[in-house]
């Protein structure tokens, strides 16, 4: 056995359950417990911390499950940005994992957490190395470094709890989480604003002040920010029920059936936070560059980009702009690649994932076999099933992909409130979550069919 594996074999990891199947209530029981504990520690401060230059960076803190200033201020950013590295790596061909096998999939889950945990390390020290949170006067970095990687591999256990006792998983459930309560903060806040005291924080509160105090340009943004937000909700809602549904039959019962759902957005959130997360990424790094005088990434005006990189792959609120009336056209340029970048990268890692989540053809095929079903009018094959498959998952993961990025991208332009992609991943993380919770609680009160599907 080589270093490697033995240091694969023998890394710290949350055990699963000993039971097939954990009961509603048990993981309903995680899931909570989890979720209290994500926002305890996002109220525990850093020890020690003097400067918080990532404060500015609130509406990137949402997308990765973070809280710049406390204990968790890396968030899921590490574990995120080792799932992009390890994907692109072995849909490269670069380095091959065997994912049709249980060895190939452990060694796959293995190294991608190696990896995180040396992210979590990584950003630690830069963001600490490069001012990003620097430490109070006679305090060394090195405690804050330290602070920072406990943190990051709290979060790191917090997933897998989720993962194997509770409900989806907890990169999602801490997204949601984060994008929940800056939605409710930011629309319904009537505190005064630190740069007005004379109107409120929250949208809805401010938009009722504006009005009576006769200020229509604010009413307007005020309006805009809450409509958008809306209509960026109904539209996730909508689109997160679609789906193609192929038209199965038991082969020992005769005259029964099922239509198996392939949803539209077949790789379901995944892919838009990969590319969510490594935009963030790109920004946090060009202001932490800039700020020690390498502006690699681009160069800032306050806090917003106005060159190189970190500037194409910024979001301007375009409507904000049109009401204001100073819409411009390197702002529609800007517009334009954020939204190509946000397609096409929604689509790569689509692909990506449909291979390495087991999603293939081939594995959905395994899975529908394994449940006594089968195609009605065709014979009991494996190899049959696979190609009727192929026929709808490459085109879904397509454009599904396509889609997926196309309405994010269009949600962070409009300038909703908790930034558009947080509210998209939202309500597909609860939409996912609703189904796997009524699917656990149909089989809790009908045990036949638990027993049937062998559950």
């Amino acid at each position: 056995m080589s270093f490697l594996e033995k240091l694969l074999y023998n890394l710290p990891e949350v055990a699963a359950p000993k039971q097939k199947r954990l009961a509603f209530k048990e993981k309903l029981k995680w899931t909570l417990i989890t979720l209290v504990l994500f926002f305890i520690l996002g109220l525990v401060p850093l020890y020690g911390l003097g400067g918080n230059a990532l404060q500015q960076f609130e509406f990137l803190s949402v997308i990765l499950g973070a809280s710049f200033g406390s204990i968790i201020s890396l968030g899921i950013g590490p574990i995120v940005t080792a799932s992009i590295v390890l994907q692109l790596l072995n849909g490269s061909g670069i380095v091959k994992f065997d994912l049709t096998s249980h060895e190939g999939k452990q060694r796959f889950q293995g190294i991608q957490k190696l990896l995180a945990i040396g992210f979590v390390i990584l950003e630690a020290a830069i963001y600490v190395g490069m001012g990003g949170l620097s430490p109070a006067e006679g305090i060394s970095k090195g405690i804050l470094i330290f602070q920072l990687f406990l943190g990051g591999i709290m979060i790191m256990f917090m997933d897998e709890v989720v993962s194997k006792w509770g409900f989806g998983s907890g990169i999602s459930l801490f997204i949601a989480a984060g994008v929940s309560q800056t939605i409710f903060v930011r629309a319904l806040n009537f505190l005064p604003s630190p740069s007005n005291p004379e109107i409120a924080t929250g949208a809805i509160p401010a938009f009722f002040q504006s009005l009576s105090a006769g200020d229509p340009l604010t009413a307007g943004l005020m309006l805009s920010a809450v409509v958008a937000t809306i209509l960026v909700f109904l539209i996730a809602v909508y689109t997160q029920a679609m789906k193609v549904e192929i038209p199965l039959s038991f082969g020992r019962i005769r005259g029964h059936g099922i239509r198996w759902p392939l949803n539209f957005f077949y790789t379901s959130n995944i892919p838009v936070i990969l590319t969510a997360a490594l935009v963030a990424n790109v920004q946090l790094f060009a202001r932490l560059l800039y700020n020690v005088g390498v502006p690699l990434l681009g160069r800032f005006a306050g806090n917003t980009p106005v060159s190189g990189l970190a500037a194409w792959l910024y979001s301007p609120n375009i409507i904000g702009q049109v009401i204001r009336g100073n819409l411009t056209l390197v702002s529609l340029g800007q517009a334009g690649v954020y939204l190509l970048f946000f397609m096409g990268g929604s689509v790569l890692f689509s692909y990506f994932w449909v291979q390495t989540a087991g999603l293939d053809s081939k594995s959905q095929a395994k899975q529908i076999m394994s449940s006594g079903l089968q195609i009605p009018g065709f014979r009991k094959d494996q190899r049959v099933l696979e190609r009727l498959l192929d026929r709808y998952i490459g085109p879904l993961t397509i454009m599904g992909g396509l889609a997926v990025g196309l309405l994010a991208a269009f949600a962070d332009l409009t300038g909703a409130i908790g930034s558009g992609t947080g509210i998209l991943l939202t309500v597909m993380i609860i939409y996912k979550l609703y189904e796997e919770i009524a699917q656990q609680h149909m089989m809790d009160m009908n045990p036949a069919l638990r027993k049937f599907m062998g559950r």
